[in-house]
């Protein structure tokens, strides 16, 4: 037998009657009756044994499957230890579509897909192994914290980490163009060399001079940020891993610059396809101002880049418009143009209706609560990741005479649900840091030297959390509740202290620190200071009971890691970003991200497979009350929830608001009707606002005919 003549199996068929209730109730049964039957019918007899792990490695190595070179920082009496260290943690899968994602998606196979050549314990064996760069007991750690489910690296680290023909572990990029053709020529040829690399490629167009602006020395005009888009778009799809993925990008513009019509208009369905983006993501960044015009229905200025430049000598992307609205408005050397904010607002949610974008980034809130010197200026394909970022100047031979930095995300996840069990909450984060770190001191991308820039003098890593709604029904916690805010308060505080923590140990090892690291507000101690004199103790019964067997950080505590941190440093300029999850969080079996779920028996796709389910982690009798789909949840909860764990990351949260097209009575108290309407979506955006949250990804909507407007397009960043 063998993976591609597998004949009549039986997994499916158990697997869908889960869908068909017996006597009104799950037949919940069915699922481990498939998972067990997977096993049977596939993976055991088309995974190819070997006598001893010696023997398994040796042949990986001869046939071209791993590299050598991290193997043999190791003795072969210690990887023995820690196959036997792996084994007695007797892991299991809990769900068929895990089982099935697993060796579908991450299980090295036999190059002619015939047989399996890893199982799960595999796999965190290599990248233990790899990640731990010839540390015994750090690998030991790692091994520990991936098998017991409890860390899990991004899909690009978990999949080809010791893989001798592998891509990169990096999850995704930024880079941004500036206002001349070296620039944006440079940034194209960046976009193509990372989406054949893999990942999603975040680009910032906002210091583009617009369509109409003048260009010295030619009596034409530019054509804008438009024709700019859809050179990219083209990039995406011949840069496409030689068909086996397609290139996946977004491109962000400033909600103040004077192309902003135009560029949401490309996304609509009936635009032209001269203008019209298929593939292309949007996203949108909006300073603090643009919510203070449509909040009193005033005009609003849009300001040319060119002007901008021209007149103050740093891109656009580099003005504070909030700060600087009035002074613009008022000097004759700025083109603007006028419009009507709520107008724009309008503009904004009824594409979010029809298509799911634009993505919003809330700049001025990323940058006001960063503690780093320097702009944020855009984020990613997720939304995730912000970190301030420089421009660069190219000469005319594209050689570089200012060196900027941009951005590569290096990501993985802790499980909340497992989180909660672990023996030494401390010790688990400390070695995910670890093994984040690795990453990014091992990724160097020449091919973008901006990249490799911005990565070398940053050290930048980003842990996020997946699984936050099975452990609130775990816990019968409804999510949303008062409880579930506290606890998701607590959850991520203790993320941050132990990041830190550890990152200042790295400092003090390695004696160095991220680069300008003397200008930061972690140098200068004012980082600290909301939590030196704030309480960030459990307050509730229910959630002191939680947590009663972690340790908790006094005010005493963050004083100390204070003090520490100011005389060694910190090695990561930016620690913790959450993504939005994928597969990855199936084969956890816990919910995505810290996201509700939407089904309690979600449906799947699976290409040529047809359709498997997945019951939501944990369900049974008692926990199905605590299973709120999100589509029939007030999404000020999911805010609510998003703004307690912001508060404690550094960067931004990959934040989904899901919306029904006939949204249920009651559920909004301004709700005369149930359509939904460019009212919601504007009410819920500004809510979020004032809330503190950074970014907001898709907005997803549950249509009549059940389908969904908004789904995700890049597996890398979802971990």
């Amino acid at each position: 037998m063998s993976l591609k003549n597998l004949g009549e199996v039986s997994y499916f068929r158990l697997n869908n009657a889960i869908n068909r209730p017996v006597n009104g109730k799950i037949p919940l049964n069915k699922d481990k009756e498939a998972l067990e039957a997977f096993f049977t019918e596939n993976v055991i007899p088309n995974t190819m044994t070997f006598a001893s792990i010696s023997e398994k490695i040796d042949y990986l190595i001869e046939n071209d499957y791993l590299e050598e070179a991290f193997l043999r920082k190791y003795s072969v009496s210690f990887i023995e230890e820690l196959v036997a260290l792996i084994k007695a943690q007797d892991f299991h899968f809990k769900s068929f579509m895990a089982a099935y994602k697993f060796y579908q998606q991450y299980a090295l196979k036999t190059n002619d897909g015939d047989h399996y050549l890893e199982s799960m314990e595999d796999r965190v064996l290599y990248n233990a192994l790899y990640f731990a760069d010839g540390n015994e007991e750090l690998a030991k750690s790692m091994a520990l914290e991936m098998i017991n489910q409890r860390y899990q690296p991004a899909t690009p680290s978990f999949l080809n980490a010791g893989r001798s023909r592998r891509g990169e572990l990096v999850s995704c990029f930024l880079i941004q163009a500036t206002d001349d053709m070296n620039s944006i020529g440079r940034s194209i040829n960046s976009a193509l060399q990372l989406s054949r690399i893999g990942g999603g490629v975040g680009i910032s167009l906002s210091n583009l001079r617009e369509a109409g602006a003048p260009i010295k020395g030619y009596e034409g005009a530019a054509s804008g940020v438009v024709p700019v888009m859809k050179l990219f778009e083209d990039s995406f799809s011949y840069s496409n891993q030689l068909g086996q993925r397609q290139g996946a990008g977004v491109v962000y513009l400033d909600v103040f610059h004077p192309d902003i019509l135009a560029f949401l208009s490309t996304k609509k369905e009936n635009a032209d396809e001269k203008i019209r983006v298929k593939t292309l993501s949007l996203g949108v960044t909006v300073p603090d101002k643009f919510y203070e015009l449509v909040r009193k229905n005033e005009d609003m200025y849009l300001f040319s880049p060119y002007s901008i430049e021209k007149e103050y000598g740093v891109p656009f992307n580099y003005i504070n418009i909030t700060e600087k609205y009035d002074e613009l408005v008022s000097n004759p050397n700025i083109t603007k143009t006028k419009i009507k904010a709520r107008d724009l607002e309008t503009e904004i949610s009824k594409l979010q209706q029809e298509s799911g974008y634009p993505y919003i980034v809330n700049i001025d809130t990323a940058n006001n609560s960063s503690a780093i010197d320097g702009r944020i200026i855009m984020s990613n394909l997720c939304s995730e990741i912000l970190q301030v970022q420089e421009p660069s100047t190219i000469n005319d031979s594209q050689e570089y005479l200012k060196m900027g930095t941009d951005i590569s995300c290096n990501l993985g996840s802790t499980n909340i649900v497992n989180m909660m069990a672990s023996p030494d909450f401390g010790k688990s984060i400390r070695t995910m840091t670890r093994a984040l770190t690795f990453v990014t001191d091992n990724s160097s991308i020449e091919a973008v030297p901006t990249i490799k820039n911005g990565n070398n003098k940053a050290h930048t890593i980003g842990l996020g959390a997946m699984g936050l709604h099975s452990y609130l029904a775990k816990k019968h916690i409804q999510y949303g509740s008062p409880e579930s805010i506290e606890f998701t308060d607590i959850y991520f505080m203790l993320m941050n202290y132990w990041t830190l923590v550890e990152s200042n140990n790295l400092a003090r090892e390695r004696k160095t620190s991220f680069a300008n690291f003397e200008n930061s507000k972690y140098a200068d101690g004012s980082y600290f200071e909301k939590y030196i004199s704030g309480d960030f103790q459990p307050k509730s019964e229910l959630v002191k009971e939680l947590f009663k067997d972690h340790f908790i950080p006094s005010k005493e505590d963050w004083q100390a890691l204070s003090e520490a941190i100011q005389n060694d440093g910190l090695y990561h300029q930016n620690r913790l970003a959450v993504a939005p999850n994928g597969s990855i969080s199936y084969i956890n079996d816990v919910s995505a991200s810290i996201h509700p779920i939407t089904q309690r028996i979600e449906e799947r796709q699976e290409k040529k497979i047809g359709k498997i389910y997945y019951p939501a982690s944990g369900l049974a009798t008692d926990t199905i009350p605590y299973y709120t789909s999100a589509y029939d949840m007030d999404m000020r909860k999911v805010i609510d929830v998003y703004a307690a764990a912001t508060q404690h990351i550094d960067q931004g949260l990959s934040l989904t608001l899901f919306m029904r097209s006939e949204i249920p009575f009651g559920l909004y108290e301004w709700k005369k009707e149930r359509k939904q309407t460019t009212r919601d979506l504007s009410i819920l955006r500004n809510y979020a606002f004032h809330k503190g949250i950074k970014s907001i990804y898709y907005i997803r909507t549950f249509t009549d005919d059940g389908e969904e407007v908004g789904s995700n397009q890049c597996e890398s960043c979802v971990i």
